[in-house]
């Protein structure tokens, strides 16, 4: 018993369901409910692209290996076309309504193809048409999310929170190939079109959540100047703007050789696995172990390692961790050009960019403008990026035309990730400053 006249014991604060939750994701409770919608926002987004996903790749293959390099010139025509659409739409509607209505498009796209595809009609342009298609689609959708997040958090937030989120991400891209295992006997393959709409629909209604969110958190002054106002601008101005800015362009060129290296990694996995079936349904069950086994070791990864990894080694290791990979990487495949050997530099390399290189590159964009955000930020995720794969796809071309095989080609890669270690390392020390200057 206490003693007379001793002060009571203090009592603990009562720990809720949503305290234990928020402190396990390393979130502030009043963080708590944007995350978790974050996270589903993610999550429905890369559900609906993975249920799409293997088809595109067989569609790729389906018409040659030799044609790739076409389609990827395709898709980066097709950036050109998109994206001075979505600035000129950002520029004049609030991000309330663009960023849905630039999904619903999506939506009605993916109608269109499953009409296309039910019927019949145009079989292989259809086909080549979707692979472009498909290629737009993920990395819009996925530059408009990022956008999205570096609009409503803050750089702190983002180190803390940017892990998990990009758990969603790969969630969703489980639950997609499981998906598509389920349904693809009692739905056909065509009708899966239908589930992927469903799930990009349940997206926005994640979108409209946050906004809500964003309004209530940053106040009454955020709410009338920015949150609600649209961007304006000219529907050239983001793309003005990279090329007025030193730090921008650093990040284009680390998205360049981003993609340059991937382009080179997945060409040479095109090549490897139609000379290890000529079964197009074997083939895309090849594909899907691959996205199977990569997503798997990503969301360990981000659920464990992110946000330790990021909060204690800094942007700087978080940006150079995939250079250093892709060099192992395509050593190892000089050596050993087989699907197994693949299968695991396509896993490590694949894990790293979604669990760790994504989060924190992503973070670069939280201290910009906000026209930078979106206009700028999709211009370089988009064009950028797919003009890097349409770069890549033709000198990979003219390298096998040679008659060069995976050794030189290999020894090309290793020499620009050499390049793109250098530019990690610089562009960290510039978002320091920036972030110092803020």
């Amino acid at each position: 018993m206490p003693e007379i006249g001793s002060a009571p014991a203090a009592e603990q604060p009562t720990r809720t369901f949503a305290d234990v939750i928020a402190g396990a994701i390393h979130a502030e409770r009043r963080e708590l409910k944007a995350v978790l919608l974050s996270f589903a926002y993610f999550f429905f987004l890369l559900s609906s692209y993975y249920i799409l996903r293997p088809l595109r790749d067989e569609t790729g293959i389906a018409g040659g290996v030799q044609k790739l390099p076409w389609l990827f010139t395709g898709t980066f025509l097709a950036m050109l076309a998109a994206v001075p659409a979505f600035s000129a739409l950002a520029a004049r509607v609030p991000r309330h309504r663009f960023i849905p209505l630039s999904y619903r498009f999506f939506t009605a796209n993916i109608l269109l193809f499953w009409v296309l595809f039910a019927t019949g009609m145009f079989h292989v342009g259809a086909a080549r048409a979707f692979f472009i298609w498909t290629s737009v689609y993920n990395l819009f959708v996925v530059s408009v999310f990022w956008s999205f997040m570096a609009d409503i958090f803050r750089h702190e937030q983002g180190t803390r929170l940017y892990g998990f989120i990009a758990a969603g991400g790969s969630a969703g891209a489980l639950a997609g190939p499981l998906l598509t295992t389920f349904l693809v006997k009692p739905l056909g393959t065509t009708h899966l079109l239908l589930v992927s709409a469903v799930l990009l629909e349940a997206s926005v209604q994640c979108v409209g959540a946050l906004h809500r969110w964003s309004l209530a958190e940053r106040g009454e002054e955020r709410r009338e100047h920015v949150a609600e106002q649209p961007l304006g601008g000219s529907f050239i101005s983001g793309i003005r703007v990279v090329f007025q800015s030193r730090f921008l362009l650093l990040i284009c060129a680390y998205v360049l050789l981003l993609t340059a290296t991937a382009t080179f990694l997945y060409l040479e996995q095109a090549q490897i696995v139609s000379r290890a079936s000529t079964d197009p349904r074997v083939r895309t069950a090849l594909f899907a172990r691959i996205d199977l086994v990569v997503n798997v070791l990503t969301l360990l990864i981000q659920g464990f390692i992110t946000g330790r990894f990021l909060r204690r080694a800094g942007i700087r290791a978080g940006l150079a961790l995939l250079p250093v990979l892709t060099i192992g990487g395509f050593v190892a495949l000089a050596a050993l050009p087989t699907f197994f050997m693949i299968a695991i530099v396509q896993g490590i390399r694949r894990a790293a960019h979604f669990a760790i290189e994504r989060p924190a590159r992503e973070i670069l964009f939280i201290d910009v403008p906000r026209e930078q955000k979106y206009k700028s930020k999709n211009f370089i995720d988009t064009v950028v990026y797919r003009g890097g794969d349409a770069i890549a796809a033709w000198t990979s071309s003219a390298l096998q035309a040679l008659g060069l095989g995976i050794v030189p080609i290999s020894a090309v890669a290793v020499a620009l990730s050499g390049v793109w270690l250098w530019n990690s390392l610089f562009l960290a020390r510039k978002d320091e400053a920036l972030e110092t200057a803020r």
